[in-house]
């Protein structure tokens, strides 16, 4: 998206005065996600009260990506002060640091940074230091899957700062860093105050960030992906035909909370069936519908655990055919692209796409002479992880 389009708003419930901060993500590699154009993640913040010295605000984050969670260890928000504001308190969230407040004799504020950062508090805070929406880790869903749970608030008493809406100043250089996905904002505007509940956009530049600092331990196979997504055209009938879908954890240091699955493919549009998955049509294009977002059941498979017996969820897909375009023929029968949790997969290479019955062989390491089944530390936290494993079929 173009950085044109970045803009900064803020609301308040009292109509005092009001800040929006709009982002649309997108990496080095990809100008803008085609899959959910209008996926951005929006930052307000509302002005509710006048102090002597300052305001209170209530900041929030909204994450209207369809389908890309802010996983842990979740978000952290900075911005730079315009003048020599400082933070006395703060609700639902705190900095990281306090920063050179010894010009403060008595009351010490919470934060005396110019550019102070700011993270999420836990789940669990007692409840005189919570608001609605805090304390959940840094972590917001996505807004397709769990809207209810796609949002994020603290609450911030500013000092040193201006008293009205004039003579207020505007907090600039917003970033927003969180795992994949890194984000660094446009500047902030004021608008017009409004219901502070108003849904808003926002676009957000986005560099590739490491998820997390503790490098996976994958278990071996030919890929060394943490994630397999293997789509198995499993029955050709005479209107029909089914696939299986399983998603498989190598992962033996982190399990999926909430985990999601964008598939592409054009016969989407005659989807008729599917079992233990909830199903989502994304149409960023209206009438074109040839993408699906899946994921797991509440309290059923909504969870897919590290590696090993219990790593994997799957589910079936049926589809009608459409006799204009349905074939077996140069793998039109597989997916064109694949997310998992809004990392784009790796695609076999058209050679690997099975033919007839071919059957594919167990993966494993070899250590000398020897096959061992085994696990080994990797760190791949700068590439994309997972692997779109075809698997043959018959018909």
């Amino acid at each position: 998206m173009e950085l044109d389009r970045s803009l900064l708003r803020f609301t308040s419930p009292a109509i005092l005065l009001l800040f929006l901060l709009s982002c649309h993500t997108f990496t080095s590699t990809e100008a803008y996600d085609a899959l959910d154009p209008n996926g951005n993640i929006t930052i307000k913040w509302d002005i509710i009260n006048w102090t002597p010295d300052g305001y209170v605000a209530v900041v929030t984050m909204f994450n209207f990506q369809q389908y890309r969670h802010i996983q842990a260890p979740g978000w952290t928000v900075g911005w730079t002060w315009a003048k020599k504001e400082v933070i006395w308190s703060m609700m639902g969230a705190q900095t990281t640091e306090q920063g050179d407040c010894s010009r403060y004799k008595g009351n010490i504020p919470h934060c005396c940074k110019k550019d102070p950062t700011v993270v999420d508090l836990l789940p669990g805070t007692p409840y005189n230091q919570q608001i609605a929406n805090c304390c959940k880790g840094g972590v917001i869903n996505s807004w397709a899957q769990d809207p209810t749970n796609a949002a994020s608030s603290f609450q911030v008493s500013v000092g040193a700062a201006g008293t009205t809406n004039k003579t207020v100043r505007v907090p600039k250089n917003f970033t927003l860093k969180a795992p994949g996905p890194g984000y660094t904002c446009g500047p902030a505007k004021i608008v017009k105050p409004t219901n502070p509940e108003s849904p808003y956009l926002a676009s957000v530049v986005s560099e590739r960030g490491k998820s997390n600092s503790l490098a996976p331990l994958v278990q071996c196979t030919s890929h060394m992906c943490p994630i397999r997504v293997h789509w198995h055209v499993k029955v050709n009938y005479k209107e029909y035909w089914r696939v299986k879908v399983t998603i498989t954890n190598f992962n033996y240091r982190m399990n999926y909370t909430q985990w999601n699955l964008v598939v592409q493919h054009p016969n989407f549009d005659n989807l008729t069936e599917i079992f233990s998955f909830n199903y989502k049509p994304l149409n960023p294009y209206q009438n074109i519908n040839d993408t699906a977002m899946l994921w797991g059941v509440k309290f059923y498979n909504d969870f897919l655990s590290q590696a090993g017996p219990l790593g994997n969820v799957q589910s079936e897909l049926l589809f009608r055919k459409d006799k204009n375009t349905f074939t077996f023929d140069k793998g039109w029968a597989f997916p064109r692209r694949i997310y998992f949790n809004g990392d784009n997969c790796v695609m076999p290479p058209p050679d690997a796409y099975p033919i007839g019955a071919r059957m594919s062989k167990p993966e494993h390491c070899l250590l000398g002479s020897e096959e061992h089944q085994l696990y080994r530390d990797i760190n791949c936290s700068c590439e994309l992880y997972l692997l779109f494993n075809s698997v043959p079929f018959s018909l």
